[in-house]
């Protein structure tokens, strides 16, 4: 399927020319929502059109009113008995559901929409209990969902709309089979919206052919647009241990309300965590091996300002919508450019200024250029005196910002055989009258027969 993405619509200026139910425009006034995010304007004149969408829209964009309103402005003038579910909300992890369910809640406080939450990490009874009562709005991750489905907790067939919010994500975390049975399971739904913060590759190509009727496009961000307001830098290191003395340096120099801390790999956030507890750093670990409750308490103090550094795996840390959040430091390069993209697109938000330092040592420097190729953008370089080490790049670098290798010279194969020939050892020959052993070395010694014996 190819995805062509037209001109956006002419936008609206203000949220109270949307054709929005009076109780949710009530809502969104009182929110002191004013003026829509360009993903708002966008997306929530279609979606009230009833058409389906595929919209790409980079993270803290403000995507999650551009679904929810127009999803609660069909669900709020509904008539006859309320005892199915209406609305179905995918998502990839626990926490960006629980943000999902309050943003719900917030907008429907007028109306007499009630919503759900199942996700992972909670009492499966007591989830069950909730699907007995049948909410208007359910939200959730696929994992979850499909467990209560199986046990017979949960009816889909009355859904009317279906979104699927980071898709991309939940695809990367190998939830597409539970994405397409619980699809099929909204089988008589009347519109579906889906939304990514990548365009994808094939996987999502194929479930955006599968879920979604003749969807309208909207690229709402480039990649090299999804920076603005975040200025990016790079520091070289020579080691961990360097990185970890530079991570010192910012927490203890840098001006910032709130700093989260990326790494690759749960045992790095735990050790970088407790270098931080050991300078007496107030900080909080995030990773997928933490329990919910650890989880919740984490992200719920960080959020609070009970700590100002949050130390986190990119799993765990997707989907967290966190006001104040002014640095990122990438103490591990990201993967990918879409990673990094999810990364730093949580600071600089709403238009604010945010700071993204990348700590690259000699072998994190190819895959930086190769991100900076994908942005279309070069990195600011930085050097800090205090702890400046003795790696600051490649001396040579080739015309894609990667560093020239050293080659091994071609050794021509017959002269390379005369060479290994003359420089191999010439076998000794035993001597004749020396006795032999056998192989065991136990059997008595037999003397040497000469040809004429």
């Amino acid at each position: 399927m190819q995805l062509n993405f037209p001109h956006l619509p002419e936008v609206t200026s203000v949220f109270s020319q949307f054709a929005l139910h009076e109780r949710l425009l009530k809502a969104v006034a009182e929110l002191k929502f004013v003026e829509p995010t360009p993903v708002q304007a966008a997306a929530i004149p279609l979606a009230l059109q009833g058409r389906d969408l595929r919209v790409t829209a980079q993270t803290g964009s403000g995507k999650t009113a551009a679904f929810v309103l127009p999803m609660l402005n069909r669900l709020v003038d509904l008539s006859g008995p309320r005892v199915e579910i209406r609305a179905l909300i995918l998502l990839p992890t626990r926490e960006l559901a629980q943000q999902t369910l309050k943003q719900v809640q917030l907008f429907s406080q007028f109306t007499y929409i009630k919503s759900g939450l199942v996700t992972g990490g909670e009492d499966f009874k007591e989830q069950a209990a909730m699907l007995r009562k049948v909410p208007d709005v359910l939200i959730g991750t696929p994992g979850r969902l499909l467990e209560q489905l199986n046990a017979g907790n949960l009816d889909l067939s009355h859904v009317k709309v279906l979104i699927l919010d980071e898709a991309d994500r939940m695809l990367d975390m190998g939830f597409a089979e539970d994405m397409e049975r619980l699809c099929k399971e909204c089988e008589n739904r009347e519109q579906t919206l889906l939304f990514s913060a990548t365009t994808g590759g094939a996987a999502l190509r194929d479930i955006i052919g599968k879920v979604l009727k003749d969807p309208e496009h909207l690229m709402l961000n480039s990649v090299s647009q999804l920076a603005e307001g975040t200025r990016q830098q790079v520091i070289t290191a020579d080691h961990d241990q360097h990185k970890e003395q530079i991570v010192q340096w910012l927490l203890a120099n840098e001006t910032f309300d709130k700093a989260i801390i990326f790494t690759n790999t749960r045992v790095m956030a735990d050790r970088i965590y407790g270098h931080l507890v050991a300078k007496d750093v107030k900080a909080f670990v995030l990773h997928g091996e933490k329990d919910q409750k650890d989880r919740k308490l984490a992200i719920e103090r960080f959020k609070q300002g009970g700590s100002k550094v949050l130390v986190a795996t990119d799993v765990a840390a997707r989907g967290l919508d966190i006001d104040g959040l002014d640095l990122v430091i990438n103490f591990d390069m990201p993967r990918s450019g879409d990673e990094y993209v999810h990364r730093i697109g949580r600071t600089g938000r709403a238009g604010g200024e945010g700071l993204a330092i990348s700590l690259i040592t000699h072998n994190d420097w190819n895959l930086m250029s190769s991100i900076e190729r994908y942005l279309k953008q070069q990195f600011e370089r930085r050097v800090i005196k205090e702890v400046k080490g003795t790696y600051s790049g490649p001396k040579k670098v080739k015309a894609s910002g990667k560093a020239v290798g050293s080659k091994k010279k071609k050794v021509d194969k017959k002269s390379g055989d005369k060479k290994a020939a003359a420089k191999r050892k010439p076998t000794a020959k035993p001597k004749a009258n020396a006795p032999l052993a056998s192989a065991d070395g136990l059997a008595p010694l037999k003397k040497r027969r000469t040809a004429a014996e």
